[in-house]
């Protein structure tokens, strides 16, 4: 068989229905474990990250009828695994600041943790928080830091032949999650 020919098989584990519970549960939790949301704001990692941090601070404004601030830190610049291409832009906007405030750091796949550790080097690189909390959509596991997330919206044990690929509806057209198999992936 040629290998060109391969296909992966690729699975689908969350609809937009699943999706959407997940992402109202962790909402709860959040609103539950900081007794309310009077001293917490959100800071999504640039990419799916911010969108899943905006629908959760939508659904902090209909269950608590308040409005929270929402940021987006872009973690390329302090990865110590790979370096920004040279024309790399900043997608970083935080334009409050959370001195002292509960920063709930929102993304959508955890996997190694390293991402998770070069989001929180940015944030304290700003302002110090009181304290960061760590809200994923998915954990894969495979750690290679002792970060674990407070706030899970599906476990997802994992092989390191597999891969996870979160799709939402306002990047990508789709609310969805897959996993396949990539031990066979010839791109």
């Amino acid at each position: 068989m040629n290998k060109n020919c391969h296909k992966l098989k690729k699975i689908e584990i969350m609809d937009k229905f699943a999706m959407d519970r997940a992402i109202t549960r962790m909402t709860y939790q959040i609103i539950e474990k900081n007794r309310g949301v009077a001293d917490i704001v959100l800071i999504g990692i640039y990419r799916r990250g911010c969108e899943i941090a905006e629908r959760i601070k939508q659904k902090i404004k209909k269950f608590e009828c308040k409005d929270i601030n929402i940021g987006v830190i872009d973690i390329a610049n302090y990865r110590d695994d790979r370096k920004p291409s040279q024309d790399h832009k900043d997608m970083t906007d935080i334009d409050f600041s959370y001195e002292n405030k509960s920063v709930v750091l929102v993304d959508d796949v955890m996997f190694t943790g390293r991402s998770v550790c070069a989001a929180i080097e940015g944030i304290m690189d700003r302002e110090r928080p009181r304290d960061i909390q760590l809200a994923v959509l998915i954990d894969r596991g495979h750690r290679e830091v002792p970060i674990r997330p407070d706030y899970v919206g599906k476990n997802v044990p994992t092989s390191r032949n597999e891969a996870i690929r979160v799709e939402v509806l306002e990047r990508d057209g789709f609310d969805r999650v897959f996993i396949w198999d990539i031990s066979n992936d010839i791109s």
